[in-house]
């Protein structure tokens, strides 16, 4: 059986068809054939250079012509003004007299004249007769002549005598003919140095930019296959800012995928606890309960310990949800006195409960335009942290007062707040410094809250809250215990509308 034959196009693989030059494009219209990003620098480059070199030496050409051809012309009226001065003392003698000593004087043999009558013999002079072309008189001529054994180009101009004589004072202008040729033979051989610099400069270019595209390609093909510590070695050339930019890219991406894996193996680590404590009462219930009691006494606790987990869930999702931005809808003007004094007044019975007694350190405060549920959660979240490792008999303290903007000294204007700052101290074990720097992380918990209950939330959530409102919170030593602050900036009233729909900012 005869094999079957396919058509071409359909031999070649969808790799070869993308190898082959696209000169066209979807529109029709044709596109430029060179595809490399060096060559087409270099050569616009080139190209961009010989037009300017090239406009350069035109115009060098033109004003230098233009000059020689002024010098010409002013030689030639000066010349014939003198002679025809010299007609007019001693006539026609007079004149071919000075026509031969000028002609004799003449040591360039550059120079020429011819005088004749009104029967157009020739007098004086050194051209053979009366060039055809010249039919105007105190008129410019430029004629190609033939002198001796060549012919030279010439610049003439004829005048009208007394007594019909006619005169024609001359210049021989093969020097500016002779320096045309050389400024144009010079443009030439510059185009031609120009274009294969063009080249070589091309040549350059491309390997430099392929040593940069190469070094960034390396470093994307190493993060592809999971080498996220590859980075773009820099050279101390220009390119070290896109370098510098590709590589602060990787560190963030870096420290993002740590903190995903860091959070997927808490989540595993926290998870797996109460699922398994839940699953193994459930299972110890089915087989060993002997009442109902029991078996709801079993019950209960699995929904104890499956609420925990939803818990961490849904504090996860309102992490997410305040990091995004999503909650600045629900800004408004916050009284902070007031929400202040109710959360004090609300925690004073749970620090009761635990051997703790709570002040509440308050200067009167401005309005703040927030989210109040969220600020009340964190706040929350702080008290509820104090309490939970605060030794019995010992103080919280909830305080909250202005930050004043620094104005010049004896300025005479009133200091206006530029921002509130919040505080929860407590009298318990602490944190030490590098616990410190990961507080604010999902799920991170110091060695001396590991007995605790908790899921190492808290302070994650705080920390979104604070810069949903453009804050920041700090964590410092107190000697005993821990302060925690948030600072909470206050927005002009032009600014709160525009800032109300910006995504939120991150602080590390």
């Amino acid at each position: 059986m005869a094999e079957e034959r396919t058509p071409l196009y359909r031999r070649l693989s969808r790799r070869h068809l993308f190898r082959l030059p696209l000169l066209h494009s979807g529109n029709g219209k044709r596109r430029w054939p060179i595809r490399s990003a060096g060559i087409n620098f270099a050569l616009g480059y080139g190209v961009l250079f010989l037009i300017s070199a090239t406009l350069f030496l035109s115009f060098i050409w033109w004003s230098s012509t233009n000059l020689l051809n002024d010098h010409v012309r002013a030689f030639i009226e000066t010349d014939a003004q003198e002679l025809r001065h010299r007609w007019g003392h001693g006539g026609a003698p007079a004149l071919s007299e000075a026509i031969n000593d000028r002609l004799e004087q003449n040591i360039d043999d550059d120079a020429l004249y011819l005088l004749i009558d009104r029967h157009g013999r020739r007098m004086a002079g050194n051209l053979p007769g009366w060039p055809v072309a010249v039919k105007k008189m105190n008129h410019f001529y430029e004629l190609t002549i033939r002198r001796y054994t060549f012919t030279t180009p010439a610049q003439f101009k004829a005048y009208t005598l007394p007594h019909g004589f006619k005169l024609i004072v001359g210049h021989d202008i093969r020097g500016r003919t002779l320096l045309s040729t050389v400024i144009t033979r010079t443009l030439i051989w510059c185009a031609v140095m120009i274009s294969l610099l063009a080249v070589g400069g091309a040549l350059v270019v491309r390997d430099l930019f392929r040593r940069m595209v190469g070094s960034i390609a390396r470093t994307a093909s190493a993060v592809a296959n999971g080498d996220l510590n590859h980075r773009i070695a820099l050279t101390g050339s220009e390119t070290d800012l896109v370098a510098e930019t590709v590589n602060t890219m990787l560190d963030r991406i870096n420290r993002l995928m740590e903190g995903v894996r860091q959070v997927s193996n808490a989540i595993a680590h926290d998870l797996r606890t109460p699922i398994t404590r839940a699953r193994n009462q459930l299972e110890e219930a089915f087989f060993s309960a002997t009442s109902p009691d029991e078996l709801r006494t079993a019950v209960d606790r699995a929904i104890g310990d499956l609420d925990h987990i939803t818990g961490i869930f849904e504090a996860l999702l309102r992490i997410a949800q305040i990091e995004a931005g999503a909650r600045r809808s629900a800004f408004t003007t916050v009284n902070l006195n007031q929400l202040l004094s109710n959360m004090a007044e609300l925690y004073e019975a749970s620090a009761e409960d635990a051997g703790l007694s709570l002040a509440l350190d308050v200067t009167p405060l401005p309005s703040l335009f927030g989210d109040e549920r969220m600020l009340q959660q964190a706040l929350a979240n702080l008290l509820d942290n104090a309490i939970k490792f605060s030794p019995p008999n010992s103080m919280l303290t909830l305080s909250a007062h202005p930050v004043m903007a620094g104005t010049a000294p004896g300025s005479g204007a009133e200091k206006k707040p530029q921002g509130l700052e919040i505080s929860v101290r407590d009298q318990g074990p602490g944190m030490n410094d590098a616990d410190i720097l990961r507080a604010h992380e999902r799920f991170f918990r110091a060695e001396s809250a590991r007995n605790t209950p908790g899921s190492g939330l808290g302070l994650s959530l705080v920390q979104a809250v604070t810069s949903l409102h453009h804050g920041r919170l700090t964590l410092t030593q107190a000697n005993p215990g821990l302060k925690v602050t948030l600072f909470l900036p206050l927005l002009p009233e032009a600014e709160r509308t525009g800032r109300s729909t910006t995504p939120a900012e991150t602080t590390p």
